[in-house]
């Protein structure tokens, strides 16, 4: 089985350091709204 290398536009050899920040900026927001979420069903009570 082969890995398409061509998900990021064929252009793999090097990420531009604009990519990166998007990148880092991106998964950032999904920790946080995971972490909401985390803390909202531990602090639920009925």
């Amino acid at each position: 089985m082969e890995m398409e290398s061509s998900k990021v536009g064929g252009d793999d050899k090097k990420f531009s350091c604009k990519s990166v920040r998007e990148y880092i900026k991106e998964q950032k927001g999904r920790l946080f709204i995971i972490r909401r979420c985390i803390v909202m069903l531990l602090c639920w009570h009925d």
